[in-house]
């Protein structure tokens, strides 16, 4: 080499010194065995719930008021538990839109609205007595499932061919939906025994049946039986395969040749039409009508749902019926202490971050390497 000797001694460079404060390393976990990642995600829980309590207490809640109205009397009292499950429903069903959406990183934000066209076209076939008396309710849920799809249609057109944000789109159009829910509701839908702002009242054969105990009507069976037939979809046909390889590698996904919009476009279609399905079971199997304010609050809760359940359509039944816990216990809340409505998306958001900050120590390992000499 020019301008070094042979016996020139090379030394290596030296070393550079670390504080002797240390700093903290981040290491990606290779393999997270699933005990780990429930013992985290039940620890973010955790955590979650006392921050809730905290908050509460600071609004004037008392710790044995928390204990009361969140596990005395939601528990000991069978019209409490039937309340929990007649709101664990609807929540299911926006939870699985979500599951079905997210599986494929379709970020539907846009559930409300999707629910209010559900609940419009089911409506529609109602009043205007579509086919046979028998065949009405299966009309319904048909039409309300279309409502919804149709509306998730826009987004998912303007994400695959102009690459539109669908977290935009979704969410501005859940406002295009409600004014044209009001529109109907303080216009020609408004009902004309009351001249209310909510839809006529659904006759007997257009409302789901009672189950014969407490509120419960046949809405709880087909959440469930929806569950699980999301559940196979997704981990057991062919496009539960698509959806996972689209989740993990796109990239690798279109490489080997898997239709990644025409999958997209599929999961964005069943999402909107099950969230359609939800207006149709608030609609139809708890309301008994359609109202201005059915669906508030549903793409939170949906949201929520997904991501504790970790888009397990399976686990979302449990998560579905803690957050009815929350919504009921929200709700007495309200009426004996006097807590905001808006109390209880607190309370949900806080667990949410909680959960999220979670995942952080499931994906990743944190240790101080202290400084060298």
């Amino acid at each position: 080499m020019a301008g070094v000797s042979e016996h020139t001694p090379i030394t290596a460079a030296p070393a550079p010194r670390r504080r002797t404060l240390g700093r903290f390393n981040l290491e990606i976990r290779q393999h997270v065995s699933p005990l780990r990642q429930t013992l985290v995600l039940l620890a973010g829980l955790a955590v979650g719930l006392v921050a809730t309590a905290i908050v509460l207490m600071a609004a004037g809640v008392t710790l044995r008021g928390i204990y009361e109205e969140f596990i005395l009397s939601i528990f000991s009292s069978s019209m409490s538990v039937s309340a929990v499950l007649v709101q664990t429903a609807p929540l299911l069903v926006v939870g699985l839109s979500a599951v079905v959406a997210f599986r494929v990183r379709f970020w539907n934000i846009g559930i409300e609205g999707q629910m209010i066209f559900g609940s419009v076209f089911a409506t529609f076939v109602a009043i205007h007595n579509v086919g046979p008396e028998a065949l009405r309710l299966p009309v319904m849920f048909a039409a309300a499932a279309l409502g919804g799809m149709l509306w998730i249609l826009i987004p998912a057109f303007l994400k695959l061919r102009l690459g539109i944000n669908e977290i935009i789109s979704t969410l501005l159009l859940n406002y295009v939906a409600f004014n044209f829910l009001l529109y109907l509701l303080y216009g020609p839908w408004k009902d004309p025994v009351s001249a209310f702002p909510h839809s006529e009242q659904y006759e007997a054969i257009e409302r789901l049946p009672a189950l014969g105990w407490a509120n419960l009507t046949w809405a709880l069976p087909l959440a469930l039986i929806l569950a699980v037939v999301i559940w196979w979809l997704l981990n057991v046909s062919r496009f539960g395969f698509y959806a996972r390889f689209v989740d993990s590698n796109p990239k690798m996904a279109a490489a080997v040749g898997v239709p990644i919009a025409l999958v997209t476009l599929a999961s964005a279609l069943l999402s909107g039409a099950i969230s359609g399905v939800g207006g149709f079971v608030v609609s139809a199997g708890i309301e008994g009508r359609m109202t201005q304010s059915f669906f508030l609050g549903y793409t939170f809760s949906g949201i929520l749902i997904a991501f504790l359940a970790r888009n397990n359509p399976l686990i979302a039944i449990l998560v579905a019926a803690f957050v009815g816990v929350l919504f009921v216990a929200g709700q007495s809340l309200q009426v004996f202490y006097q807590i905001p409505g808006a109390m209880v998306q607190l309370i949900q958001a806080i667990i949410v971050i909680a959960v999220a900050a979670s995942e952080f120590f499931i994906r990743y390992r944190v240790h101080r390497v202290r400084g060298g000499g």
